[in-house]
């Protein structure tokens, strides 16, 4: 379907803005409130109807809405004053009352050369999982593969910062073996994943590639390989495999594009990508400049659930590193990012795992933690910082066989993640306090090893060589330790560590003063 208003003709099937011969650059979810007002022009849209079409009834703020209809606005050079085209009803909704023509096939319509060229780039991270080629003709084959590509899909949507191609829009590839950077520019997404699926006699293969979609560049490729049992189990693992493994170099990718921005550019996702590489340097210096760009992207957004959850959980990050200046004010203001991260964020499950790691690290709460973190989980059981930080509080607690379980899971599902010694460093403490030591220090050491300036790993590796009878070794990582945070004592050590059950705090101030730590 092709809507002509003004010189603009709106490109459903291609999904592209045109003034002339020229792209106009608009981000997805702008594209589809542009498209909805032009089918609803007969009538004044009301918030809720802007609500179920476009946020497919999520809660979101007004400036919120206001400032998709400004973008929408901006698109098509309409004068907020004049209201030529989106004109805007007080207490009522708004209205598209342009003169709209128009036309049931647009493949009738040449395309210029000179416009296929161009690729309009949406403002946030958006994929589409392409249908996965059946490489063989066992019918059933298919039907698994189109069920394993619909769970993707789904799997994806439950990602609240990605913009994710719906199936029937994907699907139009199917059988087809279509160029990716032309499929970006039909459907207007940065990524596309595609793969395929392999019977061989009783097993079955399934390959999966994350493609740029701009350069044409893999950006991730994986296989997947199973007895064909249980395909429904089959397809559900291998479905939480690709989106962990996906997920963390989606982020990756878009923190690189952030980089490449020119700073005078910056909206508030870039400002948050910046915060997250930031962050991902571990240093003292890099997770203050985390924080304020966080706060930068609130600023500008204050609806931003994630902004507040990540922001919290920097000043947990802080706590356990002994950087914290003012520590009441600082797990004051850790819990009210915390907060906020869990009133705006009730979809948002990178949103609730850090905010829910923060709340209940810094503030000690870890029931409250807990909740906001299992609410992420059903979520999206495919975040692998969920399951990170719900094995990280379990340990807190004492319950050391789920938390070990928790931590294993996040860990398989993200076998590169940047808090991968994190994860390492709690499975370590697990087994410290199961008594496991050998288990233990081997552990935290190699997480010493991926992070040399996480605190909480050198104390782990201390503890867990003293218990295990390798004083030399433990003194070594006290030693170390103390470089790092000279005022690190037995007395002192509250301050650094998450609440602990009683039992839990003494084992290992026991065996942290065994390894040398002074009172």
């Amino acid at each position: 379907m092709l809507y002509r208003f003004n010189d603009f003709v709106l490109d459903v099937s291609r999904r592209e803005l045109r003034r002339g011969d020229v792209d106009v650059a608009v981000e997805p979810q702008v594209f589809d409130l542009l498209e909805f007002l032009i089918r609803s022009r007969d009538r004044v849209v009301s918030r809720d109807d802007l609500l179920a079409a476009i946020w497919q009834g999520r809660i979101v703020s007004e400036a919120t809405i206001s400032s998709r209809v400004n973008s929408a606005r901006a698109a098509i050079g309409d004068s907020g004053e004049e209201q030529r085209l989106i004109r805007t009803f007080p207490r009522k909704g708004v209205r598209f009352v342009g003169a709209v023509r128009e036309a049931s096939d647009p493949t009738s319509e040449p395309v210029p050369e000179n416009r296929k060229s161009r690729m309009a780039q949406p403002e946030g991270p958006s994929i589409a999982v392409l249908p996965f080629t059946n490489i063989g003709s066992d019918p059933e084959q298919e039907y698994f593969s189109d069920g394993m590509v619909e769970e993707i899909i789904t799997a994806l949507s439950h990602m609240r910062w990605l913009f994710v191609i719906a199936r029937n829009s994907s699907f139009a590839y199917k059988g087809k073996s279509p160029d990716i950077r032309e499929v970006g520019r039909e459907l207007g997404v940065r990524y596309v994943l595609e793969g395929s699926v392999r019977r061989a006699t009783d097993r079955l293969r399934i390959t999966g590639q994350l493609v740029d979609a701009s350069t044409g560049a893999h950006l991730w490729a994986g296989r997947f390989e199973s007895a064909l049992e249980d395909v429904f189990e089959l397809q559900d693992h291998v479905t939480s495999n690709v989106i962990g493994a996906i997920a963390p170099e989606l982020e990756q990718a878009e923190i690189k594009r952030a980089k490449r921005k020119p700073t005078e550019s910056l909206d508030a996702y870039d400002l948050y990508l910046r915060g997250m590489a930031s962050v991902y340097r571990w240093t003292k210096e890099s997770v203050s400049e985390a924080l304020r760009l966080f706060y930068n992207a609130i600023e500008l957004d204050p609806d931003f659930a994630a902004a507040y959850g990540v922001a919290a959980w920097c000043y947990f990050w802080r706590m356990a590193n002994g950087w914290m200046t003012d520590r009441v004010g600082e797990v004051e203001e850790a819990d009210r990012l915390a907060g906020r991260a869990a009133e705006l964020g009730k979809d948002d499950a990178v949103a609730l795992s850090f905010g829910g790691m923060a709340r209940g690290a810094a503030t000690g709460d870890i029931d409250g933690g807990l909740a906001l973190i299992d609410r992420a989980l059903v979520l999206n059981p495919n975040l692998a910082s969920a399951w990170s930080a719900s094995g990280t509080l379990r340990t807190n607690l004492g319950e050391t066989t789920l938390a070990i379980e928790h931590l294993a899971r996040a860990m398989r599902l993200s076998p590169l993640d940047p808090l991968k010694f994190f994860m390492q460093t709690f499975t370590a403490f697990a087994h410290f306090l199961d008594g496991r030591y050998d288990e233990a220090w081997p552990l935290a050491e190699r997480a010493c090893w991926e992070q040399p300036y996480y605190l909480t790993a050198m104390r782990v590796a201390a503890a867990s060589n003293a218990a295990a009878g390798r004083l030399e070794e433990a003194r070594r990582h006290i030693s170390r330790a103390l470089r790092f945070d000279p005022d690190l004592r037995i007395s002192t050590l509250r301050d650094r560590v998450f609440t602990l059950r009683p039992a839990v705090f003494s084992k290992y101030v026991e065996a942290l003063r065994k390894a040398g730590l002074p009172e």
